[in-house]
Formats: structure tokens, sequence, C-alpha cells
């Protein structure tokens, strides 16, 4: 059997979904391999407290030198591609991918790949702030894949990013906040979004498929799924 190549995961933001990362991607090379086969992995967890406090500050300077020291530390350790085990980070994605000659697995591109097989065209995104309104995100979906990127109002945004940071990156999954979520996807199914990706890993802890009337695209399922292909690929 060739050797599997060795994933190698940041992650920390927060380990809520980075403990799903490794649940996804271990059960996965289980199923296709059979037997008591397990993935090939390396994980460098940050500490997220010191993160959110840099996020929430702008500080994304100091953000993007703890990723490229976390992305170095994998690439020593001897990961043969690497993951940011969130979207929000994906803002200095290429930076990390400069700094280290292993490759870098785009959190987006996996899902993004989905949509189009799916036939889906315009997509609402749920995430951070940061992710629903800077570019990096959006734009990546927009120019490379060509996706119309629809994003929920002021007021929805904020709803949404304060459940991110004030209970799913605590563990918290409440019943009253998924109700709110469930207001927030049918708004921009209202304005046309044929399909809503979960564009922050946290978010699968709370949404399930049956809380949206069109098709969920969750990131951290496919990010992970996507590692596994390559992975097993060699």
């Amino acid at each position: 059997m060739r050797k599997a190549a060795t994933i190698g995961l940041i992650g920390g933001m927060s380990w809520e979904s980075s403990s799903e990362y490794y649940r996804i991607i271990n059960q996965e090379v289980r199923t296709r391999l059979g037997g008591v086969h397990s993935a090939r992995s390396l994980m460098f967890s940050v500490d997220f407290g010191e993160i959110e406090h840099l996020q929430h500050a702008g500080d994304w300077e100091a953000l993007s030198a703890e990723m490229i020291d976390a992305a170095q530390r994998l690439e020593r350790g001897g990961a043969d591609f690497i993951l940011i085990c969130t979207n929000t980070m994906h803002r200095m994605a290429n930076e990390v991918a400069a700094s280290v000659s292993i490759p870098l697995l785009h959190i987006a591109d996996p899902t993004a790949a989905q949509i189009k097989a799916a036939g889906h065209q315009r997509v609402g995104l749920l995430g951070t702030a940061f992710t629903m309104e800077q570019d990096f995100y959006k734009g990546r979906l927009a120019d490379q894949f060509g996706l119309d990127v629809l994003v929920p109002d002021y007021a929805d945004r904020a709803t949404v990013h304060k459940i991110i940071y004030e209970e799913l990156v605590a563990g918290k999954v409440l019943e009253s906040s998924r109700e709110a979520y469930r207001g927030v996807i049918a708004r921009l199914i209202e304005r046309g979004a044929e399909a809503i990706i979960l564009g922050c890993t946290e978010i699968m802890l709370l949404v399930k498929p049956e809380d949206s009337s069109v098709p969920l695209f969750d990131t951290t399922t496919l990010h992970a799924l996507a590692a596994v292909d390559r992975s097993l690929a060699g």
C-alpha cells in the first residue's frame, strides 16, 4: 500500500471545531481503508484566547506571524501539506502559503467545487463578521469560481458573529441560537440564495440540514474530506 501523506493541521481556532476535523478525517480514513486505519496527521494548536483578542483588535500582522509560525512548525515536523482549521484565518492564507515549501489546502476551494458540481450559482455566506464583510473569502469564491455571494444584512451579521464568539467557540449550543440562525438563513433564501455556506468551522455544531430549505455546504466537513483525498493520494 502507498504510504499516505501526512496532514498538517493548524488548530485551536477554536478547539471545538478542530476536534471535528480530527474526528471527520480519521473516520473517513477508516471508512475508506477499513480495519483500524487512521490518518497520518500533525496538529499545532494555538491559544484561541490570544487569537480572538488580536482579531478584534484588528492586529492582522501579528495574526499572520502566528499562522506562519504554526505552518513552519508543521513543515519541520514532517507535514506534507497544511490546513488552517478556520475560515477567518484564511485572511492571511497567501502569506502562510508563501512561508513554507509545502502546499496549503485552502478551505474555500473544496467548498466552492462542491457548490459548482451541484449546479448552484447564488449562495448565502454565514461566518464571522470578518469572513462575511471582508473580501478575502467572498472575493475568492467570486473571482476563482464565479459564484454570486450574498451575506446577511448588518443586524443579522451581528447576530451570527455574536453567537459564534460568545457561544459556539465555548461549546455552547443553544436552541434559541439555532432558531436565530434559521431566521438568518430564511432571509438569505428570500433574497435568492440557492444554497448556504456554513463559513465558520463552528457553525456545523449548531446548524443542521433540517434548519434550511436549501442545501447547506459545511466548510469543516468539506475541508476535512479534501484533506483525506489528498493524503490518500500519497
